[in-house]
């Protein structure tokens, strides 16, 4: 037995030595490409080596449960101020070494995990546990590792076991045999995460690139051939899909909740709509959904370069079975353009949701968004609208080709944007199309979502004063990435690397600030969205100097006026004064530090009713309709007729629009516009 394990243990140490070499290699390449085509380079030096050791050694253990804090405390003399050093000089064992303590700490958590399978749980006895809402120290001695995985595998059960029934008189009543159950499921799967991290492909190792390349900015990523297919097909509408829709229930298990009829995963006919997914493989890996990382799984089923999914499934309380699926090229109908009309006091008025800018990089059909708005619009003029209403609200961006094409077609003629690169040269981005596909009143929505391409649109149609803006302030992200290959001739290594940085024609910069609406409008869960600003590496706002003469479509005291009657109208309604209130408690609950926590049923109930009263506040509170007559335009209804499949997912459309309350503000905004011009 010595024997095995000590050639097990060579020949793992061999391939350290070898990952090693190619991390290295690999570092040297991304450096290269960063340090010559990047927007805003950085030299390599102390400052990057704290980065990249704090923020590695974070995203193993964020918890604190792996490391001893002697291991830690071993690991940052070594290298929190060398790591720069040892890169420049082609020594990157400091990954392997770091991973193989981890790993250390992985089996030691997993040995005393076993030990409390059949070991007893003294809830009788007063334990306390602490929450913590942002990074703390490492703080584990060896003597306690047992006693804090007690504390929190305890508190786990607890929290589960009240999840599911809220009443401590029927908790207490059946308390025996839901522990016994609920004890041996939690260990379980915190045996079979902790079994998934160590056979991790790529390895751990490989997180080192991402916090590399998360040092120059937040937005410049290391890619492997499955993170870059998946990424491209988040920005296509037409990919290789499996042609389903899933969901996390309450009990975080994934369970489909829509099948295409046109898709490979109905035409199966073996599975179906409550089906939970137990496990997924490419043939070559296979994850177990309740241990592995939402990322891992997505990855997974979206990368193009796994064209064939084995989904092993759960139906109802049944045994599990396996189910081969072959994607096929499918219309991502979810993330598709669409439009519809609003009927208010015998006017009519269009809605056109843009969910993100995507663009056909495979060149199958040539049409991206900007042509799907186009196309949307003008069926949507064959109704005589008043106006145009444009939905930006959570659309994270895209293809920046497809936002200015869009621009232009809703302006008449000149700049949009201006473009700096990191010789600081300036190219202003003109207007495509000459004139402008509708004329009439827009209004652009906008949230704390919007991000990118959606704040580059919004910017440039702002300051022609071309619409007004509602909704709340931007996410701030304005840079331009652009994926390349570590060498000519790569076709597994990849970087998402920022060249541009972009600029309104003012000289003004959206970038950690945002693009801000004309008219403010309260949102919902506002305070509590992670913004450019927030990460430890994104770019500061900054401004520039142009000579950009343009002519205005509005004056700026109409515009003014419009969104003052707006601002007036808004600060009355009771609907967004009830927003503000929530976003109060949500604030309240989210960021106000906890204190120590008994490790009781009554505690945690306490804690579970004070989250599902507050919840159930919000899903009252979401079923409010705008009391808005919303249809389908004329020529979408004979669309429908001849695609029926399409009706499904119309109807949900149509449900989730009558909950928007913009709409009936935007419309009193389009009448302005109208009566103004």
């Amino acid at each position: 037995m010595k024997k095995i394990t000590l050639v097990f243990f060579l020949a793992a140490f061999s391939l350290f030595g070898q990952n090693d070499r190619d991390a290295c290699i690999l570092l040297s390449k991304i450096n290269t490409l960063i340090q010559n085509y990047h927007i805003q380079p950085k030299p390599i030096d102390d400052s990057l080596s704290t980065y990249v050791f704090d923020s590695f050694i974070d995203g193993l253990d964020p918890s604190r449960t792996v490391f001893l804090k002697s291991e830690y405390e071993s690991l940052a003399h070594k290298y929190r101020l060398q790591l720069d050093d040892l890169i420049k000089g082609n020594d990157c064992s400091f990954s392997s070494d770091i991973v193989s303590l981890y790993k250390t700490g992985l089996l030691r958590n997993r040995t005393i995990l076993e030990k409390m399978k059949t070991d007893v749980i003294d809830y009788s006895q007063k334990d306390t546990i602490r929450f913590y809402k942002k990074a703390f120290p490492f703080y584990l001695e060896a003597d306690k590792v047992e006693t804090v995985w007690r504390k929190k595998i305890k508190y786990e059960i607890l929290e589960e076991i009240v999840s599911q029934n809220i009443k401590l008189d029927s908790i207490e009543a059946n308390f025996s045999t839901l522990e016994k159950k609920t004890k041996f499921l939690i260990i379980e799967n915190e045996i079979c995460k902790i079994n998934a991290i160590l056979q991790r492909k790529p390895g751990l190792e490989a997180g080192v690139f991402d916090h590399f390349c998360s040092y120059f900015d937040p937005h410049t990523n290391y890619f492997n051939l499955d993170t870059k297919s998946s990424f491209m097909a988040s920005l296509s509408k037409e990919h290789l899909s499996l042609g389903l829709n899933v969901s996390l229930n309450s009990r975080n298990e994934i369970i489909v909740i829509k099948l295409d009829p046109n898709g490979p995963a109905f035409q199966t006919g073996a599975i179906k709509k409550g089906d939970q997914i137990i496990a997924i493989s490419n043939l070559k890996e296979t994850l177990q959904v309740s241990c592995s990382s939402i990322e891992s799984i997505s990855n997974m089923i979206l990368s193009d370069a796994n064209k064939k999914i084995v989904l092993t499934l759960r139906r109802s309380t049944g045994k599990n079975f396996d189910v081969l699926v072959e994607k096929k090229l499918l219309k991502d109908k979810e993330n598709a353009v669409y439009s519809f009309l609003i009927t208010h006091k015998n006017r009519s008025y269009g809605y056109v949701k843009i969910p993100a800018f995507y663009a056909d990089f495979e060149g199958n059909t040539g049409k991206g968004s900007a042509e799907d708005v186009a196309l949307e619009v003008l069926k949507l003029q064959k109704d005589s609208i008043e106006g145009v209403i444009i939905d930006l609200i959570d659309n994270g961006g895209g293809s920046m080709e497809e936002a200015i094409k869009l621009a232009g077609m809703f302006l008449d003629t000149g700049a949009i944007s201006v473009i700096l690169d990191n010789k600081k040269a300036q190219m202003i981005i003109n207007d495509p199309y000459p004139g402008m596909i509708y004329e009439d009143p827009i209004v652009i929505l906008v949230n704390g979502n919007s991000a990118s391409a959606s704040e580059f649109f919004a910017s440039a149609i702002q300051d022609y004063n071309r619409a007004v803006l509602l909704g709340s302030a931007t996410i701030g992200k304005a840079t331009m990435q652009s994926i390349v290959p570590l060498d000519d001739d790569e076709e597994e290594n990849f970087l998402k690397i920022s060249i541009n940085k972009f600029y309104r024609i003012t000289g003004k910069s959206v970038q950690a600030i945002g693009t801000i609406p004309n008219v403010l409008v309260p949102e919902i869960y506002e305070t509590i969205y992670d913004k450019e600003r927030n990460y430890p590496t994104a770019f500061k706002n900054d401004s520039i100097v142009t000579s950009i003469r343009f002519n205005k479509f509005q004056e700026n005291s109409v515009i003014e006026k419009i969104a003052k009657k707006s601002s007036d109208r808004i600060a009355a309604n009771s609907y967004f004064n009830e927003i503000k209130e929530l976003n109060t408690k949500i604030n309240n609950l989210m960021n106000t530090p906890k204190i120590s926590r008994p490790l009781t049923l009554a505690s945690i109930i306490n804690d579970k009713a004070e989250i599902n009263e507050l919840w159930q506040e919000i899903n009252a509170f979401d079923t409010k309709t705008n009391k808005l007559i919303i249809h389908n335009c004329r020529l979408n209804t004979y669309l429908l007729t001849i695609n029926p499949t399409e009706k499904a997912n119309n109807e949900f459309q149509l449900q989730d629009l009558r909950k928007n309350h913009y709409l009936n503000e935007a419309i009193a905004i389009i009448d302005e516009l109208k009566s103004t011009k």
